[in-house]
Protein backbone atom coordinates (compact mmCIF):
# COMPACT_ATOMS: atom_id res chain seq x y z
CA UNK A 1 0.00 0.00 0.00
CA UNK A 2 1.46 3.22 -0.99
CA UNK A 3 2.16 6.07 2.21
CA UNK A 4 1.97 9.62 1.62
CA UNK A 5 4.01 11.75 3.99
CA UNK A 6 1.65 14.20 3.75
CA UNK A 7 3.64 17.01 6.11
CA UNK A 8 6.60 16.56 4.03
CA UNK A 9 3.97 16.97 0.87
CA UNK A 10 2.43 20.43 2.15
CA UNK A 11 5.98 21.76 2.91
CA UNK A 12 7.27 21.28 -0.82
CA UNK A 13 4.05 22.60 -2.50
CA UNK A 14 3.59 25.20 0.36
CA UNK A 15 6.08 27.54 -1.93
CA UNK A 16 4.27 26.54 -5.75
CA UNK A 17 1.54 28.62 -7.31
CA UNK A 18 -1.42 26.70 -8.13
CA UNK A 19 -1.51 28.61 -11.29
CA UNK A 20 0.95 31.34 -13.42
CA UNK A 21 -0.38 34.23 -14.14
CA UNK A 22 -0.08 34.94 -18.37
CA UNK A 23 -0.30 38.56 -20.36
CA UNK A 24 0.28 39.81 -23.77
CA UNK A 25 4.10 41.64 -24.70
CA UNK A 26 2.42 45.05 -26.18
CA UNK A 27 5.49 47.11 -27.09
CA UNK A 28 8.88 46.40 -26.67
CA UNK A 29 11.43 49.16 -26.03
CA UNK A 30 13.40 50.16 -23.08
CA UNK A 31 11.25 49.09 -21.23
CA UNK A 32 8.34 46.43 -22.06
CA UNK A 33 5.05 47.11 -21.70
CA UNK A 34 2.32 44.01 -20.85
CA UNK A 35 -1.36 43.73 -20.36
CA UNK A 36 -2.12 41.99 -17.29
CA UNK A 37 -2.25 42.21 -13.42
CA UNK A 38 1.78 41.56 -11.53
CA UNK A 39 3.85 42.40 -8.91
CA UNK A 40 6.72 44.71 -8.62
CA UNK A 41 9.90 42.95 -8.54
CA UNK A 42 8.51 39.49 -9.29
CA UNK A 43 10.32 37.53 -12.65
CA UNK A 44 8.33 37.09 -15.88
CA UNK A 45 9.28 35.53 -18.60
CA UNK A 46 8.36 36.72 -22.23
CA UNK A 47 8.18 33.56 -25.12
CA UNK A 48 7.13 29.16 -24.26
CA UNK A 49 8.40 30.21 -20.76
CA UNK A 50 10.94 27.41 -20.62
CA UNK A 51 13.36 26.86 -23.33
CA UNK A 52 14.09 30.66 -25.67
CA UNK A 53 12.42 32.53 -23.09
CA UNK A 54 13.67 36.13 -22.06
CA UNK A 55 13.70 36.68 -18.27
CA UNK A 56 12.54 40.16 -16.66
CA UNK A 57 11.53 41.83 -13.82
CA UNK A 58 8.37 43.84 -13.30
CA UNK A 59 9.50 47.71 -12.35
CA UNK A 60 5.77 49.09 -12.18
CA UNK A 61 2.59 47.99 -12.55
CA UNK A 62 -1.10 49.61 -12.60
CA UNK A 63 -4.38 47.13 -12.46
CA UNK A 64 -4.23 46.77 -15.95
CA UNK A 65 -0.95 46.75 -17.38
CA UNK A 66 2.88 45.87 -16.15
CA UNK A 67 6.14 47.64 -17.11
CA UNK A 68 9.03 45.65 -17.49
CA UNK A 69 12.88 45.88 -18.09
CA UNK A 70 15.13 42.82 -19.42
CA UNK A 71 17.95 41.17 -17.78
CA UNK A 72 19.41 40.93 -21.41
CA UNK A 73 19.00 42.48 -24.80
CA UNK A 74 15.37 42.65 -26.28
CA UNK A 75 16.51 41.34 -30.05
CA UNK A 76 13.80 38.90 -31.47
CA UNK A 77 11.12 40.10 -28.86
CA UNK A 78 7.94 41.41 -31.04
CA UNK A 79 4.38 42.57 -29.55
CA UNK A 80 1.60 39.88 -28.93
CA UNK A 81 3.91 37.39 -27.77
CA UNK A 82 2.71 35.37 -24.23
CA UNK A 83 4.30 37.08 -21.04
CA UNK A 84 4.67 34.70 -17.84
CA UNK A 85 4.57 36.20 -14.42
CA UNK A 86 6.03 33.31 -12.29
CA UNK A 87 5.52 35.08 -8.92
CA UNK A 88 8.92 34.19 -7.86
CA UNK A 89 11.56 36.22 -6.81
CA UNK A 90 15.41 35.48 -8.40
CA UNK A 91 17.37 33.37 -6.18
CA UNK A 92 20.93 32.71 -6.15
CA UNK A 93 23.94 30.60 -5.15
CA UNK A 94 25.55 31.03 -2.03
CA UNK A 95 28.51 29.31 0.51
CA UNK A 96 31.85 28.49 0.48
CA UNK A 97 31.75 26.77 -3.31
CA UNK A 98 31.45 30.76 -4.69
CA UNK A 99 35.27 31.16 -3.72
CA UNK A 100 37.32 31.60 -6.20
CA UNK A 101 34.64 32.09 -8.93
CA UNK A 102 33.32 35.02 -11.10
CA UNK A 103 29.83 34.78 -11.72
CA UNK A 104 26.87 37.18 -13.54
CA UNK A 105 24.66 39.52 -12.13
CA UNK A 106 22.19 36.56 -11.88
CA UNK A 107 24.45 34.51 -10.04
CA UNK A 108 25.44 32.28 -12.85
CA UNK A 109 29.34 31.04 -13.40
CA UNK A 110 31.26 32.81 -16.14
CA UNK A 111 34.39 31.85 -15.43
CA UNK A 112 34.56 28.85 -17.38
CA UNK A 113 34.22 26.22 -13.80
CA UNK A 114 31.39 23.96 -13.03
CA UNK A 115 28.17 24.93 -12.51
CA UNK A 116 27.30 25.94 -8.83
CA UNK A 117 25.19 23.57 -6.68
CA UNK A 118 22.88 24.48 -3.36
CA UNK A 119 22.50 26.18 -1.28
CA UNK A 120 20.32 28.89 -2.84
CA UNK A 121 19.28 32.13 -1.08
CA UNK A 122 16.35 34.30 -2.18
CA UNK A 123 17.55 38.08 -2.88
CA UNK A 124 15.04 39.38 -1.50
CA UNK A 125 14.62 37.41 2.07
CA UNK A 126 17.42 39.43 4.10
CA UNK A 127 16.06 43.24 5.77
CA UNK A 128 18.43 46.20 7.26
CA UNK A 129 19.88 45.37 10.32
CA UNK A 130 18.03 47.23 12.48
CA UNK A 131 19.93 50.27 14.16
CA UNK A 132 19.29 48.77 17.63
CA UNK A 133 20.58 45.44 16.46
CA UNK A 134 23.85 46.57 15.17
CA UNK A 135 27.25 46.05 16.95
CA UNK A 136 29.52 49.04 17.69
CA UNK A 137 32.60 49.30 15.63
CA UNK A 138 35.26 48.99 17.87
CA UNK A 139 37.44 46.60 16.43
CA UNK A 140 40.40 47.87 14.09
CA UNK A 141 40.43 46.25 10.67
CA UNK A 142 44.11 45.53 8.82
CA UNK A 143 44.40 46.59 5.05
CA UNK A 144 47.97 46.14 4.16
CA UNK A 145 48.14 49.55 3.03
CA UNK A 146 50.17 51.93 5.91
CA UNK A 147 48.50 55.15 4.78
CA UNK A 148 45.11 53.55 5.66
CA UNK A 149 46.29 51.34 9.02
CA UNK A 150 48.03 54.11 10.40
CA UNK A 151 46.40 57.51 9.32
CA UNK A 152 42.84 56.46 8.51
CA UNK A 153 42.41 53.46 10.32
CA UNK A 154 38.83 51.89 9.60
CA UNK A 155 36.67 49.27 11.82
CA UNK A 156 34.95 46.34 10.89
CA UNK A 157 31.54 46.89 9.40
CA UNK A 158 32.34 50.43 8.69
CA UNK A 159 31.70 51.75 4.98
CA UNK A 160 34.30 53.94 3.51
CA UNK A 161 34.29 55.35 0.20
CA UNK A 162 37.54 55.50 -2.23
CA UNK A 163 37.11 58.64 -4.28
CA UNK A 164 38.83 58.66 -7.11
CA UNK A 165 39.02 59.91 -11.07
CA UNK A 166 40.38 57.75 -13.76
CA UNK A 167 43.94 56.38 -13.92
CA UNK A 168 44.76 57.09 -10.03
CA UNK A 169 45.51 53.71 -8.96
CA UNK A 170 41.93 52.66 -7.62
CA UNK A 171 42.09 48.68 -9.06
CA UNK A 172 45.50 48.70 -7.49
CA UNK A 173 44.52 49.75 -4.19
CA UNK A 174 41.58 47.65 -4.49
CA UNK A 175 43.71 44.71 -5.06
CA UNK A 176 46.23 45.08 -2.90
CA UNK A 177 43.53 45.05 -0.43
CA UNK A 178 41.92 42.00 -1.86
CA UNK A 179 45.20 40.27 -0.77
CA UNK A 180 46.33 41.71 2.07
CA UNK A 181 42.94 42.74 4.27
CA UNK A 182 42.78 40.36 7.53
CA UNK A 183 39.22 39.41 7.00
CA UNK A 184 37.78 35.75 6.05
CA UNK A 185 36.34 36.50 2.55
CA UNK A 186 35.77 39.41 -0.29
CA UNK A 187 32.70 39.85 -2.10
CA UNK A 188 33.70 42.25 -4.67
CA UNK A 189 31.19 43.94 -7.57
CA UNK A 190 32.02 45.50 -10.67
CA UNK A 191 29.30 47.54 -12.00
CA UNK A 192 29.89 49.24 -15.10
CA UNK A 193 33.15 48.13 -16.29
CA UNK A 194 34.77 47.84 -19.65
CA UNK A 195 34.69 44.14 -20.47
CA UNK A 196 38.60 44.40 -21.22
CA UNK A 197 39.58 45.09 -18.04
CA UNK A 198 37.73 42.23 -15.88
CA UNK A 199 40.28 39.84 -17.04
CA UNK A 200 43.25 42.05 -16.34
CA UNK A 201 41.49 42.64 -12.66
CA UNK A 202 41.18 38.73 -11.88
CA UNK A 203 44.67 37.68 -13.03
CA UNK A 204 46.59 40.93 -12.21
CA UNK A 205 45.38 42.95 -9.58
CA UNK A 206 43.92 40.07 -7.37
CA UNK A 207 46.33 37.18 -8.40
CA UNK A 208 45.92 33.76 -7.67
CA UNK A 209 46.14 34.89 -3.23
CA UNK A 210 43.33 37.55 -4.29
CA UNK A 211 41.00 35.14 -6.06
CA UNK A 212 41.01 32.37 -3.99
CA UNK A 213 39.24 34.09 -1.05
CA UNK A 214 36.75 36.49 -3.20
CA UNK A 215 33.59 36.14 -5.38
CA UNK A 216 33.42 38.32 -7.93
CA UNK A 217 30.01 39.16 -9.36
CA UNK A 218 30.60 41.26 -12.54
CA UNK A 219 28.20 43.87 -14.92
CA UNK A 220 29.85 45.33 -17.60
CA UNK A 221 28.91 48.50 -19.48
CA UNK A 222 26.69 46.86 -22.07
CA UNK A 223 24.71 45.62 -20.36
CA UNK A 224 21.17 46.58 -19.74
CA UNK A 225 20.64 49.04 -16.72
CA UNK A 226 18.27 46.07 -14.51
CA UNK A 227 21.49 44.00 -15.14
CA UNK A 228 23.66 46.01 -13.66
CA UNK A 229 21.34 47.10 -10.66
CA UNK A 230 21.19 42.74 -10.36
CA UNK A 231 24.63 42.70 -9.80
CA UNK A 232 24.91 45.03 -7.38
CA UNK A 233 21.79 43.26 -5.41
CA UNK A 234 23.57 39.97 -5.74
CA UNK A 235 27.04 40.51 -4.34
CA UNK A 236 25.86 42.19 -1.22
CA UNK A 237 23.01 39.19 -0.78
CA UNK A 238 26.18 37.09 -1.12
CA UNK A 239 28.04 39.15 1.62
CA UNK A 240 24.86 39.55 3.52
CA UNK A 241 24.96 35.43 3.67
CA UNK A 242 28.66 35.20 4.52
CA UNK A 243 27.76 37.88 7.39
CA UNK A 244 25.07 35.31 8.66
CA UNK A 245 27.39 32.71 9.11
CA UNK A 246 29.80 34.57 11.63
CA UNK A 247 32.36 35.60 8.72
CA UNK A 248 34.13 39.03 8.88
CA UNK A 249 34.00 39.85 4.84
CA UNK A 250 35.03 42.65 2.88
CA UNK A 251 32.59 44.03 0.22
CA UNK A 252 33.77 46.08 -2.53
CA UNK A 253 31.39 48.03 -5.02
CA UNK A 254 33.18 49.26 -8.17
CA UNK A 255 31.51 51.51 -8.20
CA UNK A 256 28.27 52.86 -6.88
CA UNK A 257 28.23 56.20 -9.45
CA UNK A 258 28.03 53.80 -12.30
CA UNK A 259 25.08 51.95 -10.12
CA UNK A 260 23.72 55.31 -9.69
CA UNK A 261 23.75 55.72 -13.56
CA UNK A 262 21.89 52.77 -13.75
CA UNK A 263 19.35 52.85 -11.43
CA UNK A 264 18.49 57.04 -13.16
CA UNK A 265 18.01 54.70 -16.53
CA UNK A 266 15.12 52.36 -14.54
CA UNK A 267 14.04 55.86 -12.77
CA UNK A 268 13.84 57.59 -16.11
CA UNK A 269 11.74 54.71 -17.54
CA UNK A 270 9.51 54.48 -15.00
CA UNK A 271 8.35 58.21 -15.38
CA UNK A 272 10.31 59.73 -12.30
CA UNK A 273 10.67 63.43 -12.04
CA UNK A 274 14.63 64.46 -13.28
CA UNK A 275 16.23 66.39 -10.28
CA UNK A 276 19.64 67.27 -10.26
CA UNK A 277 21.93 66.25 -13.20
CA UNK A 278 19.19 64.32 -14.09
CA UNK A 279 18.99 61.49 -11.58
CA UNK A 280 15.18 61.09 -10.41
CA UNK A 281 14.66 60.32 -6.65
CA UNK A 282 15.08 56.79 -6.63
CA UNK A 283 19.04 56.77 -7.51
CA UNK A 284 19.42 57.97 -3.65
CA UNK A 285 16.97 55.88 -2.43
CA UNK A 286 18.55 52.91 -4.02
CA UNK A 287 21.92 54.16 -3.26
CA UNK A 288 21.41 54.48 1.01
CA UNK A 289 19.55 50.93 0.92
CA UNK A 290 22.60 49.47 -0.89
CA UNK A 291 25.15 50.92 1.79
CA UNK A 292 22.91 50.29 5.14
CA UNK A 293 22.61 46.93 4.22
CA UNK A 294 26.58 46.69 5.15
CA UNK A 295 27.90 46.63 8.62
CA UNK A 296 27.56 44.79 11.63
CA UNK A 297 25.10 42.19 12.61
CA UNK A 298 25.01 39.29 14.73
CA UNK A 299 28.65 37.56 15.27
CA UNK A 300 29.77 39.02 11.62
CA UNK A 301 30.26 42.26 9.56
CA UNK A 302 30.33 43.58 6.31
CA UNK A 303 33.50 45.98 5.90
CA UNK A 304 32.54 48.30 2.08
CA UNK A 305 35.31 50.19 0.31
CA UNK A 306 33.28 52.05 -2.12
CA UNK A 307 34.59 53.61 -5.36
CA UNK A 308 32.97 56.87 -6.62
CA UNK A 309 34.26 57.90 -9.81
CA UNK A 310 35.14 61.61 -9.01
CA UNK A 311 33.79 63.31 -12.63
CA UNK A 312 36.20 65.83 -13.52
CA UNK A 313 37.68 65.46 -9.75
CA UNK A 314 34.72 67.23 -8.76
CA UNK A 315 34.12 65.75 -5.52
CA UNK A 316 30.90 68.16 -5.30
CA UNK A 317 28.65 66.69 -7.88
CA UNK A 318 25.47 64.45 -6.66
CA UNK A 319 26.33 61.17 -6.22
CA UNK A 320 29.78 61.92 -4.87
CA UNK A 321 28.06 64.15 -2.36
CA UNK A 322 25.30 61.98 -1.73
CA UNK A 323 27.79 59.15 -0.88
CA UNK A 324 29.87 61.15 1.44
CA UNK A 325 26.88 61.70 3.53
CA UNK A 326 25.72 58.13 3.67
CA UNK A 327 29.68 56.70 4.60
CA UNK A 328 31.21 56.32 7.56
CA UNK A 329 34.51 58.03 5.75
CA UNK A 330 35.94 58.67 2.57
CA UNK A 331 39.53 58.23 0.99
CA UNK A 332 40.51 60.19 -1.96
CA UNK A 333 43.05 59.13 -4.08
CA UNK A 334 45.14 62.29 -5.67
CA UNK A 335 45.82 62.48 -9.59
CA UNK A 336 49.06 65.00 -8.37
CA UNK A 337 50.11 61.77 -6.25
CA UNK A 338 49.86 59.27 -8.74
CA UNK A 339 51.30 61.61 -11.45
CA UNK A 340 54.62 62.06 -9.34
CA UNK A 341 54.82 58.02 -9.06
CA UNK A 342 53.48 57.72 -5.77
CA UNK A 343 51.46 54.79 -4.26
CA UNK A 344 49.17 54.03 -2.82
CA UNK A 345 47.94 58.14 -4.30
CA UNK A 346 45.98 58.74 -0.87
CA UNK A 347 45.43 62.53 0.26
CA UNK A 348 46.01 61.95 3.52
CA UNK A 349 44.51 65.52 4.49
CA UNK A 350 41.74 65.32 2.22
CA UNK A 351 41.14 62.05 3.75
CA UNK A 352 38.70 61.08 6.80
CA UNK A 353 37.74 57.93 8.73
CA UNK A 354 34.56 58.81 11.23
CA UNK A 355 35.58 55.89 13.42
CA UNK A 356 39.33 56.80 13.67
CA UNK A 357 38.85 57.90 17.32
CA UNK A 358 36.74 55.00 18.35
CA UNK A 359 39.20 52.12 17.47
CA UNK A 360 42.27 54.19 17.68
CA UNK A 361 44.37 54.66 21.15
CA UNK A 362 45.26 57.85 22.80
CA UNK A 363 48.98 57.36 21.88
CA UNK A 364 47.81 56.99 17.61
CA UNK A 365 45.97 59.92 17.60
CA UNK A 366 48.62 62.25 19.07
CA UNK A 367 51.25 60.67 16.33
CA UNK A 368 48.76 60.61 13.83
CA UNK A 369 48.08 64.59 14.52
CA UNK A 370 51.65 65.55 14.47
CA UNK A 371 51.73 63.74 11.30
CA UNK A 372 49.10 65.43 9.53
CA UNK A 373 50.55 69.20 11.10
CA UNK A 374 53.67 68.59 8.87
CA UNK A 375 52.04 67.42 5.77
CA UNK A 376 49.34 70.48 6.27
CA UNK A 377 52.30 72.72 6.78
CA UNK A 378 54.64 71.39 3.83
CA UNK A 379 51.17 71.76 1.67
CA UNK A 380 50.99 75.50 2.26
CA UNK A 381 54.02 76.38 1.50
CA UNK A 382 54.84 73.88 -1.24
CA UNK A 383 54.47 76.41 -4.49
CA UNK A 384 57.02 78.73 -2.68
CA UNK A 385 59.58 75.98 -1.62
CA UNK A 386 59.27 74.40 -5.26
CA UNK A 387 59.98 78.24 -6.49
CA UNK A 388 62.42 78.67 -4.47
CA UNK A 389 61.21 81.69 -2.63
CA UNK A 390 61.43 80.32 0.48
CA UNK A 391 64.33 80.78 2.66
CA UNK A 392 65.44 79.00 5.36
CA UNK A 393 65.75 79.64 8.78
CA UNK A 394 62.68 81.71 8.26
CA UNK A 395 60.39 79.48 10.08
CA UNK A 396 60.85 77.05 12.25
CA UNK A 397 57.61 75.14 11.76
CA UNK A 398 58.26 74.91 7.83
CA UNK A 399 62.23 73.86 8.49
CA UNK A 400 60.65 70.90 10.33
CA UNK A 401 58.18 70.10 7.73
CA UNK A 402 60.57 70.42 5.08
CA UNK A 403 62.97 67.87 6.75
CA UNK A 404 60.41 65.74 8.14
CA UNK A 405 58.40 65.58 4.95
CA UNK A 406 60.52 62.84 3.13
CA UNK A 407 60.13 60.38 6.19
CA UNK A 408 56.29 61.19 5.95
CA UNK A 409 56.09 60.24 2.52
CA UNK A 410 58.43 57.21 2.99
CA UNK A 411 55.80 55.98 5.32
CA UNK A 412 53.05 56.81 3.17
CA UNK A 413 54.46 54.90 0.17
CA UNK A 414 54.41 51.34 0.00
CA UNK A 415 55.33 48.91 -3.23
CA UNK A 416 52.64 46.70 -5.05
CA UNK A 417 52.56 43.36 -3.42
CA UNK A 418 54.19 45.02 -0.33
CA UNK A 419 52.13 44.12 2.92
CA UNK A 420 52.25 46.06 6.41
CA UNK A 421 51.12 44.18 9.73
CA UNK A 422 49.60 46.60 12.16
CA UNK A 423 52.40 46.54 14.79
CA UNK A 424 54.72 47.33 11.80
CA UNK A 425 52.68 50.49 10.74
CA UNK A 426 52.19 51.32 14.25
CA UNK A 427 55.97 51.09 15.06
CA UNK A 428 56.98 52.82 12.10
CA UNK A 429 54.59 55.77 12.62
CA UNK A 430 55.38 55.99 16.44
CA UNK A 431 58.96 56.39 15.06
CA UNK A 432 58.15 59.43 12.27
CA UNK A 433 56.04 61.06 15.23
CA UNK A 434 59.10 60.84 17.60
CA UNK A 435 61.55 62.22 15.41
CA UNK A 436 58.63 65.35 14.46
CA UNK A 437 58.88 65.80 18.80
CA UNK A 438 62.84 65.67 19.08
CA UNK A 439 62.68 68.20 15.93
CA UNK A 440 60.52 70.58 17.42
CA UNK A 441 62.24 70.63 20.74
CA UNK A 442 65.14 71.67 19.30
CA UNK A 443 63.59 74.34 17.33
Amino acid sequence: MLRLNVDKLKARTRGCSVFQTAGILRSVGETLMVSGTATVGEICMIGDGRTDSVSGEVIAASDREARVMLFHDAVGLRPGQDVYFTGQRLSVPAGKQLLGRVLDGLGNPIDGGPPLGRPHINLDSADIPSPMERQRIVKPLVTGQRVIDGLLTLGKGQRVGLFAGSGVGKSTLMGEVVKHAQVNCNVIALIGERGREVLPFVQDALGELGRQRSVVIVATAEEPALMRIQAARTAVRIAESFRAEGEDVMFFLDSITRLAHAQREIGLSRGEPAGTRGYPPSVFRVMAQTLERLGTAGRGSITGLITVLVDGDDLAEPISDAARSILDGHIVLSRKLAERGIFPAVDVLGSVSRLFREITSTEQQRQVTFVRQIMDTYRQMEELIRMGLYQKGSSAEIDQALQLMPEVQSFCMQGIGESSTLDETLARLRRVAAQSERERRVS
